[in-house]
């Protein structure tokens, strides 16, 4: 049987979650000044 108490001991979270979280924001600010370029493309044409 898993021993939850032994395995919750031996955890280390992944790195790779926290830099994901950190860069999040980025990622959003990035889309949103996609769509302000095409918005922009669109209403030139």
């Amino acid at each position: 049987m898993i021993d939850f108490e032994e395995e919750l001991r031996k955890f280390k979270p992944s790195l790779e979650i926290d830099r994901t979280e950190e860069h999040e924001e980025a990622d959003n600010d990035m889309v949103d000044l996609m769509i302000e370029m095409m918005s922009e493309y669109r209403e030139e044409r």
